[in-house]
């Protein structure tokens, strides 16, 4: 099967680039060692030269200097040398064919067909994915290496055999891609950039130390940190190259791994699958997310893959999408349902290609077969259950639980999901209008004179929420498009509605999109005019004293109040960004003394959240714990030298929290208002 999928020119091509481009990094850093090398023997010949021919206290200084000089940029270069990376494997569990039979003969007959040597090793991972992976090291990149198979229970949880087949024979089709020795040494690559751009502290510990033992060897290490720095400037670069390169090849072997898989199984059970995925990972992943937030930290599930399956299906339920196969069958256009988006730019650094990519070269195959396989792959297991709780064991095993674990029983996760959900979420009649938008602020004491007939369908039709979604997919790519012209994305082409654009057309397109988003905003204005009348009126009928103006009247003047807290939370993280940066020890300083203003305001937005009634039992003890001690005092996050990294947590905790109560608070005060309205149907 190997041989029958024939390699594409496309793939052709972007192996070479990526291939080129290992070769053109191996020149650069083999001339840079060269001249570090040269420098240092220079530097070491000039420094041993000047003590023994000059012969004093501070001859010595200045020779050890030059000496440690060249040393400091070699070392440097080299250091990735000592540094040990280890994979983390304690989420992992090692399967064989004794422990499960029926999931090793359905590897035996895929890599049969495809023709490829056994894997060398099986895992079982919590994830929702299947992965290829081995150790990647210095010897990897010239010895061959047998390959590892990654299994996700979560993806196993959410698949026929006959999809978990067509993942695994995509999976392979990896196995027998030469290219993933291209992938090795990129790999390695990264390493070697990461290294010496980010994991510097036990260098710059060195460095400091040297600097501090005499003034003389400041003007060496100033040098020094120079050329580094330039030596940095370039390593970005070669990063660059290297990995845009790869990604492009990486994209290739996807399609290819693809290809393969299809003619394995036909194309269907991959096409299912892939469209699954997203929603059986949402699911996987809110179940962790619902102990992390909506449970005591103390309890833990017994079998978290039970309660995704639960949470899929239930998803699937409300979302209106069919079964088959006892499976959610997840289209194309389900997932697409809310992004009205016309504005394509490809991802230059994207490892992996599209969805909507993916299927269109699956489809065009012509290798399409019927749903026949309604078998659950959970069935290929001896014992899924007991698998399935092991595998929870050993996430859970991860948190530190300050109290005795309480398991919690499936029953109580699926009450208190739905009461979540209940609670989190606006009245069914609204269909979805409201989830992703506000009321638009109105004058609604001259919008009670004039009253008129409107049917509750057409003011929350599906047509009114796309009109909603359009109007936000304008605004998202009118964004876009800004941070293009602004550089951020670095691309010279894009295309908009299946018409190609270039750069220097991007004013004259976002104007365009402004005025059809300011048209799109009048009608759902209009509309929302429409709703307060349609409700105003049953009001009158029903009740002797209206009350609608008045929740509409308190809801606009909190939104004023709120728009003030958000913007708040804006101003300081963007006043501390630059933590996340190498910033000179002055201008530390002087950053953070910016910054006491805002602090003083957010203090007191704190103060005023805390004794808000509606947001008691949002608060959490640790959250209120952190917002008491970061109102104790005026703290300070930097020294001489270094930052006060558990005062800079407790800000960080503090400011996250803040942003997630006001973000809680509006929600309240907006749902009071849709929930009157509801209450007068």
């Amino acid at each position: 099967m190997k041989d029958s999928v024939k390699i594409s020119k496309e793939f052709k091509i972007h192996t070479v680039r990526a291939i080129l481009s290992l070769v053109f990094f191996a020149i650069v850093y083999l001339v840079i060692n060269v001249l570090a090398i040269t420098l240092t023997v220079l530097s070491a010949y000039a420094g041993i030269s000047l003590i023994t021919n000059v012969p004093a206290f501070i001859t010595i200084i200045i020779g050890v200097g030059l000496i440690g000089f060249g040393f400091l940029i070699l070392f440097f270069l080299l250091k990735f040398i000592f540094k040990v990376h280890k994979v983390d494997r304690s989420q992992l569990l090692e399967i064989k064919k004794t422990d499960e039979p029926g999931l090793f003969n359905l590897i035996h007959e895929i890599i049969d067909q495809i023709g490829i040597r056994f894997p060398k090793k099986v895992y079982l991972s919590p994830d929702v994915n299947a992965s290829v992976f081995y150790n990647s090291g210095f010897w990897s990149m010239i010895l061959p290496v047998k390959k590892n198979l990654l299994i996700g229970v979560g993806l196993v949880n959410a698949v026929t055999i006959l999809e978990l087949k067509a993942i695994l024979s995509h999976e392979f089709g990896h196995f027998s891609q030469k290219t993933t020795k291209v992938g090795s040494f990129v790999y390695n690559i990264n390493h070697i950039i990461f290294n010496m751009l980010y994991e510097n502290d036990s260098y710059d510990m060195l460095v400091q130390g040297l600097a501090g033992i005499s003034r003389s060897f400041v003007f060496f290490v100033v040098v020094a940190m120079k050329i580094i720095q330039f030596i940095q400037w370039i390593l970005r670069k070669m990063y660059d190259v290297v990995n845009i390169n790869y990604r492009g090849l990486s994209r290739q072997m996807e399609f290819h791994a693809d290809e393969t898989a299809a003619n394995i199984t036909d194309s269907q059970p991959l096409i299912d699958a892939l469209l699954r995925l997203s929603l059986a990972e949402f699911s996987f992943n809110f179940a962790l997310d619902f102990y992390n937030l909506s449970l005591p930290k103390n309890f833990i599930s017994e079998n978290v893959f039970r309660e995704q399956e639960y949470i899929m299906n239930y998803q699937a339920r409300i979302n209106n999408i069919p079964f088959a196969n006892k499976f959610p069958l997840v289209t194309l256009k389900a997932i697409n349902k809310f992004n009205k988006s016309k504005l394509i730019i490809k991802d230059q650094w994207a490892s992996h290609p599209g969805l909507k990519d993916r299927i269109e070269r699956l489809e065009k195959l012509n290798n399409t077969s019927q749903r026949a396989d309604s078998v659950p792959a959970n069935t290929l297991f001896q014992n899924i259950e007991e698998t399935q709780i092991i595998i929870t064991k050993k996430l859970f095993n991860q948190i530190n639980h300050n109290n005795e674990i309480v398991i919690n029983p499936l029953s109580d996760f699926e009450k208190k999901y739905e009461e979540e959900l209940l609670k989190n979420s606006y009245d069914k009649i609204y269909n979805g209008y409201y989830d992703d938008r506000n009321p638009a602020l109105l004058d609604v004491t001259d919008l009670t004179k004039e009253i008129n007939d409107f049917y509750l369908s057409d003011l929350f039709s599906s047509e009114k929420v796309d009109l909603v979604y359009t109007a936000l997919s304008l605004e998202n790519d009118i964004n876009t498009l800004l941070q293009v012209n602004d550089k951020t994305f670095k691309i010279k082409s894009f295309d908009y509605d299946g018409r190609r654009y270039k750069k220097k057309d991007i004013n004259r397109l976002v104007d365009l999109l402004k005025v059809e988003l300011d048209n799109k905003n009048e009608q759902l204005k209009l509309n929302d005019i429409n709703i307060f009348r349609f409700f105003l009126k049953i009001e009158e009928s029903k009740l002797d004293k209206p009350n609608l103006v008045d929740y509409y009247n308190d809801y606009f003047t909190f939104t004023k109040e709120s728009d003030k807290k958000a913007k708040l939370y804006v101003e300081l993280s963007n006043a501390i960004q630059f933590i996340q940066l190498k910033t000179p020890f002055d201008q530390i300083q002087s950053n953070f003394r910016k910054i006491v203003a805002i602090e003083y305001e957010l203090k007191k937005a704190i103060k005023e959240l805390l004794s808000d009634k509606d947001l008691q039992t949002e608060i959490k003890d640790e959250t209120k714990e952190n917002f008491e001690r970061y109102l104790s005092k005026d703290w300070v996050y930097f020294g001489q030298t270094k930052y006060f990294d558990d005062n800079l947590r407790m800000m960080l905790k503090a400011l996250g929290d803040y942003h997630y109560l006001i973000s809680t608070e509006y929600f309240i005060h907006k749902k009071k208002l849709l929930n009157y309205q509801a209450g007068l149907i």
